[in-house]
């Protein structure tokens, strides 16, 4: 009766099969004959909660099964495992069997790897290598920390940049919008759009009562809603088709609460409180799972699960290093790394460990990271590379099974102050246009 169940909520196949009033009601046993047992097996541990790693043959038979039997929750996995060791099978043969979500996901990936497997995606059909060459990748951005601007003052260092790796430099993308704040905002992406929350004025702490939303695509501002509580130095997280504004600050006191944001009707609601009061809080994003890094006592940092499904939120595991917290985490497939000051006189220097979801293990990764090379506190992973950024450079790193290795290094940001780093698509016609905006602009001035 479990499978059962499982099989009818989870699949329109199966509803439809077993509330028709057909004789498949009735029956003991029912034959699949455009399904595998392999795929289907896959399918019977998604839906009972298991995340398995599966090769090659399962990949093919799991995505026949989810394109046949109708299962977002099998092509959900599928999206969550994509690698760049199985990017390729994934797209093809999704591509196939009509799983245009998987396909698609699958070719953004690869679009963002495409320098690594240029080799392999000419070995694809011609119309799916088209397909990939066509898409955007996703562009390193960077934007500083200002407080709103004068009406009256043009102030160019409130701008959004993103790193044109043709050349290494950091290019003007588009301005902020003037009464917008970075200042202990809190900034996230979600659906490909750029979001900023709250912030604050200046050093009374005054938080602005506004949210802004900017849109590559049209190469738009347009202001949102600000959560019900006022808040500042907090986390924004964006997931699913939601922002979630996490703990933070309100008139100089660490608050617990949280707020989700639905990007589709804007309204905010309150979810589950943290475990404890929290602000600037490190996050990542790994399977599709949120997480967040909260710190204890003696230098533990827990790291948290929260499960939008329950509105609940998880202790997952803790880590313990004396006089030294988390300040920063990203995810790998399923490793979280998480970064931290040294300790005394390598206080300066970061190091690292990881945590691997599926094992449970911590792993404490190799070699100190100083800021010559970037600070790993504005790292962003990208495909199997890590982009860190400061004021003098931009490092590449490749991510190996216990460092990170250098790849290349470009130029910094130029900038001074905190920095917020993400991913953006850009579509050619957005940066064009701002190109020519800019150019137009500088003549007049010179004029």
């Amino acid at each position: 009766m479990k499978t059962y169940a499982l099989l009818t909520q989870n699949c329109e196949y199966f509803r439809a099969l077993f509330q028709s009033g057909m004789r498949e009601c009735q029956q003991e046993e029912v034959c699949l004959r455009c399904v595998g047992a392999l795929g289907f097996f896959v399918l019977l541990q998604v839906l009972n909660g298991e995340r398995p790693v599966l090769s090659g043959d399962q990949i093919v038979e799991a995505i026949e099964c989810a394109a046949f039997l109708q299962v977002p929750a099998l092509i959900k996995h599928l999206i969550n495992i994509i690698d760049s060791e199985n990017c390729l099978l994934m797209y093809h043969t999704a591509a196939t069997y009509g799983a245009w979500e998987l396909s698609r996901h699958s070719a953004l990936f690869i679009r963002d790897m495409y320098p690594d497997l240029q080799e392999e995606v000419r070995a694809l059909p011609r119309q799916l290598q088209g397909h990939i060459e066509s898409l955007p990748p996703s562009s390193y951005m960077v934007v500083c920390s200002h407080s709103p601007s004068s009406e009256l003052l043009q102030d160019f260092q409130r701008s959004v940049c993103y790193l044109d790796e043709q050349t290494g430099d950091w290019k003007v993308l588009t301005e902020l919008p003037k009464s917008a704040s970075t200042t202990m905002a809190g900034v996230a992406v979600l659906d490909n759009k750029l979001y900023i929350i709250g912030g604050v004025h200046d050093v009374s702490k005054k938080v602005v009562d506004a949210g802004f939303c900017y849109d590559p695509a049209t190469n738009e501002w347009c202001t949102i809603r600000s959560p019900q509580q006022l808040r500042y130095n907090f986390t924004l997280i964006g997931h699913e088709g939601c922002l979630y504004a996490v703990g933070g600050e309100y008139d100089r006191k660490v608050i617990s609460s949280v707020e989700r944001y639905a990007a589709a009707d804007g309204s905010w609601s309150f979810a589950s409180h943290l475990p404890c009061p929290a602000a600037s809080v490190a996050s990542a994003k790994a399977m599709s799972r949120i997480f967040i890094c909260l710190w204890g006592a003696k230098g533990a940092t827990e790291i948290h699960e929260y499960v939008p499904e329950k509105d609940q939120w998880l202790l997952v595991t803790t880590l313990v290093h004396q006089e030294s917290y988390g300040l920063c985490m990203v995810a790998h497939r399923d490793n979280l790394y998480v970064m931290r000051n040294g300790r005394c006189n390598d206080f300066l220097l970061c190091v690292m460990d990881r945590y691997n979801l599926s094992s449970g293990q911590w792993t404490a990764m190799t070699g100190q990271y100083g800021n010559s090379k970037g600070s790993l506190f504005t790292a962003v992973v990208r495909g199997d590379s890590v982009f860190t950024l400061n004021r003098t450079v931009t490092t590449e790193f490749t991510i190996l099974d216990h460092k990170w290795k250098t790849r290349r290094e470009m130029k910094g940001s130029g900038k001074v102050g905190s920095m917020y780093t993400f991913l953006l698509r850009l579509p050619e016609v957005t940066t064009a246009a701002f190109t020519a905006e800019l150019s137009s602009v500088q003549t007049r001035i010179v004029t």
